[in-house]
């Protein structure tokens, strides 16, 4: 399954949830949305380190959302190596399993 389909079936599943329980959605909206808010760090860093965490707890729907975030937010590939680095550094093999994927979610979907 490419990471558009990965990304997609995880926004179906979530539209599920939503419905199922309508504070779920407007609990989370607002804290995601209040996560963004403030001028100090940009769009671009914010989603660097929501995707640093998303690899670090291996999370591949995360990796999935916040690196289709990253390439909406002007990322580089470059940029996304580098942070990758540093998570691996810090979390070790099984990050640099999470890194791998989160390159190869970035090559497809910036294609």
């Amino acid at each position: 399954m490419s990471w558009a389909e990965k990304n997609e079936s995880m926004r179906d599943a979530l539209r599920s949830l939503n419905k199922a329980n309508r504070n779920i959605p407007k609990g989370f909206g607002a804290m995601s949305q209040a996560a963004m808010e403030g001028d100090l760090l940009d769009g671009k860093t914010k989603e660097m380190v929501a995707l640093s965490i998303a690899i670090g707890v291996r999370c591949e729907p995360c990796v999935g959302f916040h690196v289709e975030a990253l390439a909406k937010q002007g990322a580089s590939r470059e940029e996304l190596a580098e942070m990758l680095a540093m998570c691996v550094q810090m979390g070790g093999g099984p990050v640099l399993m999470y890194a791998a994927k989160a390159l190869e979610a970035w090559d497809e979907l910036t294609a």
